[in-house]
């Protein structure tokens, strides 16, 4: 049976080897034929092999594929001319040897912390175990990053996910604007570059008359900071809080009101409440329905793009039934309302 690649030799180790001691092998063939240290002709196609190896032999699904039917079996082929295999198995390597080289230290920059400036490793360090002087114990497979290697060979940071809090306002907040003082918390490097403090930070957000619902304000790198990564922004979603008197459409303000059965069928004033303190009456002679509205131009919200003009006031009926009647009034009604 053709096998192809043979992921153990290129790490150095027996088939059966531990989940460790694949850590351990990865470790030091990737440390040893790392461009940056390895200048020699073919050390980038090395470290490349040495990636591919570690990834297969470090993910128990493939490996076992492997380890039952080699490369071929691995990547879609038909062992020994059979057509059973791998299944529908069809392993192919696209990843960054580089990027699986910093995920597994962690993230952390070792490009200068394992081979120095210049490119060499230092020469108190055990080339078998780069880790011993920084009290890690040599174990690799440290929590993962996001960063990635840019084309000059350094790493380059991810941003976190934006850290997205809500901002509550009330109407009167909306109709006026103002200003919000908000107090996150969060970490910041110390000057060593290393270990990091946490702190307060106050973050103004000027509230524009008239925003609506769902509107972001962005503070660009304001989360919590650490060696690996770009702070977070932190995004603040406004949220309007419930208002006692009125529901928010939009620029529109609905404004709840409740008739008398007899207002609903005769007529009637109501006398409806503006956001700025003032009253605005209005009238009708015709019949209320349940749920009817009547528009009051201009008395809503602000318009965000435009704030000098407003969106409606809307009165909207509620009627309210009596909870009994008497015989004459009964008869009366009878007499006075059409059938149909």
């Amino acid at each position: 049976m053709k096998m192809g690649k043979d992921y153990y030799s290129v790490l150095g180790i027996q088939k059966g080897a531990s989940e460790d001691e694949i850590k351990k092998a990865y470790r030091k063939q990737a440390l040893k034929y790392h461009p940056d240290k390895n200048k020699s002709p073919g050390a980038e196609e090395k470290f490349k092999e040495i990636a591919e190896a570690y990834d297969v032999l470090s993910d128990p699904s493939k490996k076992d594929v492997y380890d039952k039917f080699g490369e071929d079996g691995l990547k879609g082929g038909s062992p020994g001319g059979g057509g059973g295999g791998g299944g529908n198995f069809n392993y192919t390597f696209q990843g960054d040897p580089h990027v699986i080289f910093a995920e597994f230290f962690g993230g952390r920059n070792p490009y200068e912390q394992f081979f120095g400036r210049n490119g060499a490793m230092d020469e108190d360090m055990e080339t078998d175990d780069p880790f011993a002087s920084f009290g890690m114990g040599g174990m690799g497979g440290f929590p993962r990053s996001f960063n990635k290697r840019s084309h000059s060979g350094r790493l380059e940071k991810r941003q976190d996910p934006p850290v997205i809090h809500d901002l509550r306002v009330s109407l009167e907040e909306v109709f006026a604007g103002c200003t919000k003082k908000m107090k996150i918390s969060r970490k910041r490097l110390n000057p060593d570059g290393r270990t990091s403090r946490t702190e307060e930070k106050i973050l103004t957000v000027e509230v524009k008359k008239g925003w609506k619902e769902g509107t972001k304000v962005t503070f660009p790198k304001e989360g919590d900071e650490t060696p690996s990564n770009i702070p977070a922004d932190v995004i603040f979603v406004v949220k309007d809080k419930p208002h006692p008197v009125y529901r928010r459409d939009g620029s529109d303000i609905i404004y709840p009101t409740q008739i008398t059965l007899k207002e609903a069928l005769c007529g009637c004033t109501v006398i409806v409440p503006t956001l700025d303190g003032r009253k605005v009456p209005i009238t009708t002679q015709d019949i209320i329905y349940p749920g009817m509205k009547q528009r009051v131009t201009g008395e809503g919200l602000p318009l965000p793009k435009s704030p000098d003009r407003r969106g409606d006031l809307i009165a909207e009926y509620e009627i309210k039934f009596p909870e009994k009647l008497s015989q004459s009034a009964k008869d009366t009604i009878t007499q006075v309302l059409p059938a149909s």
